[in-house]
């Protein structure tokens, strides 16, 4: 499939909308976030397709809701960009579940420039496995979008096997 002039996995993209594709049209053929297709990260889901994924749903509910859909979809992308097989890899810093949230804010500033809520949504979206609760809706909304888009890929890689 094609998103600009650029190769992309996303789900849907005949049903998505413009405005979507103006939010994170920066982002979303970046090299540092191409690199996610790189790595599987719910059974056969790349790390690319879910946050694509999470970020057009998250999209869809903060438009409806009347609020910041922009940065809540460009954070929602960038939210697992932490770059690495977290089954195979031990991290000095501590678990994957409690860490990489870090990692993937620290990777998505050393590329782009980000808002506070577009942060917020980075470093909160494991809410609440990490104790700190999200200090916006939006970045409440990225953390059930991120549960829920991950539960269905379970469900659907299982239904597969």
């Amino acid at each position: 499939m094609e998103y600009g002039s650029q190769k992309t996995i996303g789900f849907k993209e005949q049903t998505r909308e413009a405005s979507f594709e103006d939010c994170i049209a920066d982002l979303v053929n970046h090299e540092i976030v191409m690199e996610m297709e790189n790595y599987r990260h719910h059974n056969s889901t790349s790390c690319y397709e879910h946050c694509v994924e999470v970020s057009y749903k998250t999209y869809q509910v903060c438009k409806r809701m009347g609020l910041d859909y922009q940065s809540a979809a460009r954070g929602a992308l960038l939210h697992d960009l932490f770059l690495y097989d977290w089954r195979t890899e031990k991290l000095e810093e501590g678990r994957h579940a409690f860490v990489h949230a870090d990692i993937a804010l620290r990777n998505a500033r050393e590329e782009f420039t980000l808002n506070a809520k577009e942060e917020d949504v980075i470093k909160k979206h494991m809410w609440p496995v990490t104790l700190a609760p999200p200090r916006y809706l939006e970045s409440f909304i990225v953390s059930f979008v991120d549960k829920y888009c991950a539960f269905t890929e379970f469900l659907k890689n299982r239904r597969k096997g």
